[in-house]
């Protein structure tokens, strides 16, 4: 069956000629966007009852940039000036632009990390003497407590906000030929919103080897799966996908 419908289950792309315009371009396809989790921050409180005194840490660890958001967010309600000589672990370059927002970046100690949470911690383990704090959300990857005890370094977690699943009400009776995912979460809000969702001609596209495990343990059929040697990005995948149904 021909794809014409696409939804993709994040927000939309902020920058100008991103892939999916460049596909939808090509290959006149409808692609919507629609976020199907979003974060909330806990309040201070919460963070004062996981007994986290900001004041003890010398460097921050920072995965993503909700993580930035809300590190900086609990400081300004906690009235905790950030010190000049703090250390900010990034772990990509996206993240580290996006500190910006925060501080000057030329006058910062910032180290930064390729990609992946295992390609920081080689830095990480560099400073062994600093006493770390990682802002995380309720949900966070098993690899990176298990790496950060691996290198043996003094590091706290502090839940700072929460993953929560989107209401899709207003999606009841609209139906897309794709739906795209990319984490567990996703499936999980697809399914608690639609418990008696029939796949039918629907294809799912998934991004990464948590989120296939959680569309198959849901019991969905996997048409569309990246990141592989060919196709490493989703929206190569789509393409490849729809150039040979669209024909």
């Amino acid at each position: 069956m021909k794809v014409k419908t696409i939804l993709v289950s994040q927000p939309e792309p902020k920058v100008e000629n991103s892939p999916y315009s460049r596909l939808i371009e090509k290959e006149k396809v409808k692609v919507d966007f629609i976020p199907f989790i979003h974060v909330e921050g806990v309040e201070a409180k919460d963070v004062r009852q996981q007994k986290i005194d900001l004041n003890n840490f010398s460097a921050i660890i920072l995965t993503s940039r909700n993580a930035v958001d809300h590190f900086f967010r609990i400081a300004d309600e906690m009235r905790f000036k950030v010190p000049d000589s703090m250390k900010y672990f990034c772990q990509s370059e996206a993240v580290a632009y996006y500190l910006q927002k925060y501080v000057v970046y030329r006058k910062r100690k910032i180290y930064v990390g390729k990609r992946t949470f295992n390609e920081l911690t080689p830095l990480i383990k560099k400073y062994k003497d600093e006493k770390f704090l990682l802002p995380s959300s309720d949900s966070l990857k098993p690899v990176v407590p298990q790496l950060l005890d691996e290198v043996g370094v003094n590091w706290t977690r502090g839940i700072f906000y929460k993953t929560v699943i989107s209401d899709l009400s207003d999606l009841r009776n609209v139906y897309y030929d794709i739906l795209v995912f990319f984490s567990p979460s996703g499936i999980e809000s697809l399914m608690k919103n639609f418990p008696d969702f029939e796949q039918n001609n629907t294809r799912i596209a998934v991004f990464g080897n948590s989120t296939v495990k959680a569309a198959t343990n849901a019991g969905l059929r996997i048409d569309i799966q990246a990141p592989t040697p060919e196709t490493p990005s989703m929206t190569m995948a789509l393409q490849k996908y729809i150039t040979s149904v669209n024909k």
